[in-house]
């Protein structure tokens, strides 16, 4: 059964100078209590994906489905049924973290005792019961998403739409926030994330959607999506710019296929599939005809590299669209 059915969504952005197109016949489906990760490029539609499936935004064209209820004609059910960590923190950073969580339980209509012991049950998952009496003004960056993370979840919600949960934070907390994630999904919760983080999509989710100009152009698993860009490659960077083309030499003695040469970085790269015995090869041939090497290895495909085969673009790039659009 799908938690989460998009059939044809549609959403466009008018101004009296332009018209946006956020979506242009969005198409998707999540099977219950599993991830699927949402890819695109700033200006990609992502966001406004997340605001038309928890009933922020109406669309233009389409339908969408949550656990069998229908957004624009049943939003209370849907907003009964969901959780929404936006791209920023929603809580108060006058209140401490215990009365936030508190609050977030009464606007999902908790009673009081209630919301109380929600707000102490969640502080404890989320490791924060020690900052429970702090202000949260005070609280980092880190811990913030977390709170923020937690009051979507004191309804119980059997659907979670996280919008780039981990933006901004640093290595440790992004690792901390992603087994918090994890034990929520374990739990029986259906996700939807999107993320610019490629990593962090390879490492939670059980389906990857890349979509750009609004919609799907590719979807499945990370390795299946992998497997569509090519197989294993040979890089080399080699110590002397006038080394490059004996490197190239030695590379195209053992691969068949043309070697891409950057001669300002003095790397080469080359598609092979002889794996690890290849490259061992190589390396011996490069020491014997004298070529320096400052990196080499057997590289394999990346989601950035998916990203960049389907897109054209990397994925963190510099913002290009007018967030105030709602098209992010």
């Amino acid at each position: 059964m799908a938690a989460v059915e998009v059939a044809g969504l549609t959403k466009v952005f008018r101004s009296r100078k332009e018209s946006v197109r956020a979506l242009d016949g969005l198409d998707l489906a999540i099977p219950e209590g599993t991830v699927l990760g949402l890819l695109g490029p700033n200006g990609s539609g992502k966001t406004t994906t997340v605001r038309i499936l928890a009933t922020l935004l109406d669309a233009d064209e389409g339908s969408a489905r949550v656990l069998g209820h229908n957004v624009a004609r049943e939003p209370d059910i849907v907003r009964s049924l969901i959780g929404l960590s936006g791209q920023f923190s929603a809580v108060d950073e006058n209140l401490t973290g215990r009365e936030n969580l508190w609050m977030f339980g009464r606007l999902y209509g908790l009673p009081s005792a209630q919301a109380r012991d929600r707000a102490a049950e969640l502080l404890e998952v989320f490791d924060l019961s020690e900052a429970a009496e702090r202000t949260t003004k005070d609280y980092s960056g880190g811990m913030k998403r977390r709170l923020d993370l937690a009051g979507a979840l004191v309804a119980q919600p059997r659907v979670l739409f996280l919008d780039e949960p981990t933006t901004g934070l640093d290595p440790k907390s992004r690792i901390e926030l992603w087994e918090v994630i994890r034990r929520r999904v374990r739990e029986g919760v259906t996700l939807l994330l999107t993320t610019q983080y490629l990593e962090e999509a390879d490492i939670l989710a059980d389906n990857i959607a890349v979509i750009d100009q609004g919609r799907v152009i590719a979807e499945g698993t990370a390795d299946s999506l992998k497997a569509s860009v090519g197989g294993e490659r040979i890089e080399v960077v080699v110590h002397e710019a006038d080394q490059v083309g004996v490197a190239a030499s030695v590379l195209r003695r053992h691969c068949e296929d043309d070697v891409g040469i950057e001669e300002r970085h003095r790397r080469l790269t080359v598609a092979s599939s002889g794996g690890a015995s290849v490259l061992v090869s190589i390396i011996r041939d490069l020491d014997a005809e004298g070529v320096g090497i400052d990196d080499i290895g057997l590289r394999r495909p990346t989601l950035d590299d998916v990203f960049l085969t389907l897109t054209g673009h990397a994925a963190e790039r510099a913002e290009a669209t007018d967030t105030r659009r709602g098209a992010a």
